[in-house]
């Protein structure tokens, strides 16, 4: 039985969702453990590519449970969305659970998202307008709609009705934008509440259950450290936990539970939205980077923020993780270059620091402290062993191991399933 926590070391779009794929094969369970539908995971398989939001991606194995846990907010609209899609595909989502005890969005977060980030002009935090920050806001002010409300016609009447009063005050008399139909939002969540009713669970109690029964659990992550609400560039970050401790509030399974914590890093390192960045490159390395690697946000489709490989970032990832391994994915992308670069350092006021500063203010003004080493072939994706990459590829990798001081056991050289090298199996 082995327990594997997989997370994001930078800000997101890690190329996750090939790994989860990749290791769910061994895995009976993969959860989801936070974020909603502004997160995005591609998987390529069967020569098909497919994008999902809040399914986990291990839904691509007939006889895999693919559980949203607990701190997951869940548009339903979204979540039935995705279920057609892979309906459409021939993808079987039988084996789909969702917790009882996840928030669901309401249309009149969307609203407030929209709202919000206007008011904010040029200090914009760059939300995908999801709805997802205006849900958690009202989960801890304890008046948040969960997805177990919906399953009693009662409840779910009683407290949209309660809390729908309430935000069109707000959205009326002090945004002056239009209320939304009481009876009509109630009637549209009835139908998504009939659509997913038979995939509703306590997905706690399976969870511990099953990791009782000695079972591969596979914990899968959205977003990136850097985006974690108390540990990320606050307050350029999501509204949730997306480091390896969020496991355990969001699905209900204890610390003592997790046996490995992996963490995945891109060769390179990108960034959607606003927020300081010290290796970002505005030039025609940063743009040959993003075409090749087609560095375009999942769920937005907006260009990523390129640059070179940052190991502050790294080494702060795997303090705050607890990293027990490193997967670091497109290695393909880098390939053609005739050097490659990794941040070591900060540089400020002739100071140089390889800690992580708390305030994103101080990280604005750092200069990045380069290593530079020579580049390797154009191709790598048809390589399956780390010992047949290119010579200056292994020092690349063997570089990173040393300066983070967590091992790396996988490597992506390609977006499809079977592009990987694995050093060490995890399950």
């Amino acid at each position: 039985m082995s327990t594997v926590v997989l997370v994001g070391t930078q800000w997101g779009d890690e190329g996750k969702g090939r790994f989860v794929d990749f290791l769910a094969e061994k895995a009976k369970l993969v959860v989801r453990f936070q974020g909603g539908d502004n997160a995005g995971h591609t998987v390529e398989t069967g020569g098909k590519t497919y994008k999902l939001h809040l399914i986990p991606s291990g839904i691509f194995y007939k006889d895999k449970t693919n559980v949203i846990g607990s701190g997951v907010v869940i548009n339903p609209a979204a979540l039935i969305e995705e279920m057609d899609m892979l309906k459409a595909a021939g993808i079987d989502y039988s084996g789909l659970r969702i917790s009882a005890r996840a928030q669901v969005i309401m249309p009149w977060h969307m609203a407030f998202d929209k709202i919000f980030e206007e008011r904010l002009g040029d200090s914009a935090l760059g939300t995908t307008h999801k709805g997802i920050g205006p849900a958690y806001m009202d989960k801890a002010e304890r008046i948040g709609i969960r997805i177990c409300d919906l399953m009693d016609d009662k409840i779910m009447y009683e407290k949209i009705s309660s809390v729908c009063s309430k935000k069109n005050d707000i959205l009326v008399n002090f945004y002056k934008s239009e209320a939304f139909d009481e009876k009509q939002v109630i009637a549209d969540y009835k139908a998504y509440a009939d659509k997913i009713r038979p995939y509703v669970i306590d997905a706690a109690d399976l969870i511990y259950s099953e990791i009782e029964n000695g079972a591969n659990v596979l914990f899968e992550g959205a977003q990136g450290t850097l985006l974690d609400l108390n540990m990320g560039t606050y307050p350029f970050v999501t509204s949730s936990h997306p480091i390896a401790g969020g496991v355990c509030i969001g699905t209900g399974i204890g610390p003592t539970c997790i046996d490995m914590v992996l963490g995945i890093a891109k060769a390179y390192t990108t960034r959607v939205g606003a927020g300081p960045f010290v290796t970002e490159l505005n030039d025609k390395t940063g743009e040959a980077i993003r075409e090749k690697g087609h560095e375009y946000g999942a769920t937005t489709g907006r260009p990523r923020r390129c640059g070179w490989l940052d190991t502050v970032i790294l080494k702060y990832s795997a303090r705050v993780n607890g990293l027990t391994h490193l997967a670091v994915s497109r290695m393909d992308t880098l390939g053609g270059f005739d050097e490659v670069k990794i941040c070591t350092g900060y540089k400020k006021d002739g100071k140089i620091t390889d800690v992580f500063p708390v305030k994103w203010e101080d990280l604005d003004s750092y200069e990045p402290i380069y290593e530079t080493l020579p580049g390797w072939s154009d191709d790598i994706s048809h390589i399956r062993k780390f010992e047949e990459l290119p010579e200056n590829a292994q020092k690349y990798i063997k570089r990173i191991e040393e300066l983070v001081k967590v091992p790396v056991v996988m490597l992506g050289v390609g977006a499809a399933r079977e592009q990987a090298i694995v050093r060490k199996e995890l399950f």
